[in-house]
């Protein structure tokens, strides 16, 4: 509880002074790496969980990154990119297969939220933003460094939705976990 705490605290006051967020460490890269808004330590065996969602949102932003669980036994890590080819809906698939989840989703909220929290977000970057999410990175000019590894074996007990960057000699990629196994992007 203290480290919620604090960390909302951190980030609150990030948010104002519109510095960069860096979560995991005492020591970031600030001084060198000036367009990063949210970084992540490299500890080599942790990554970022993606919000699951059981209904798809009917109005995503551009650039909306999630665990898509509307069928828990066909979960999907996807992103919105607006694009409506046929059968797309602005939704492009980066998991490639299905996870069946529905143990996992067990252990999950199914609370609706409150009317008066459907609008709640950390902004990071801004003070205020027009997108719809949980965790908004808001800026022109800076973006978020994803938690990198050297290999997804290292990463002891994934969860679904969980994405990292692999930066390994002759190996960077984008890498997704869909519950059931990783999928990887490479440039």
């Amino acid at each position: 509880m203290t480290k919620k705490i604090i960390l909302s605290g951190f980030i609150l006051f990030s948010i104002q002074s519109f510095s960069q967020v860096i979560i995991g460490d005492a020591v970031g890269t600030a001084a060198t790496k000036t367009s990063v808004l949210l970084e992540f330590a490299n500890t080599n065996n942790k990554g970022i969980v993606l919000p699951y969602v059981r209904t798809i949102p009917s109005s995503p932003t551009e650039g909306t990154i999630l665990l898509d669980a509307s069928t828990p036994t066909a979960v999907r890590v996807k992103y919105y990119n607006a694009n409506t080819a046929p059968g797309s809906n602005g939704w492009a698939d980066l998991s490639g297969q299905t996870a069946d989840i529905s143990t996992v989703l067990t252990e999950q909220p199914t609370i609706a939220q409150a009317p008066e929290l459907s609008g709640s977000k950390a902004i990071i970057g801004s003070d205020t933003s027009s997108a719809d999410g949980v965790l908004v990175l808001e800026s022109t000019t800076r973006a978020m460094v994803l938690p990198m590894v050297s290999s997804t074996d290292n990463i002891p007990s994934p969860s679904p939705g969980m994405m990292v960057y692999i930066n390994k000699v002759g190996a960077k990629r984008l890498a997704v976990f869909n519950g059931s196994k990783w999928s990887y992007w490479k440039p």
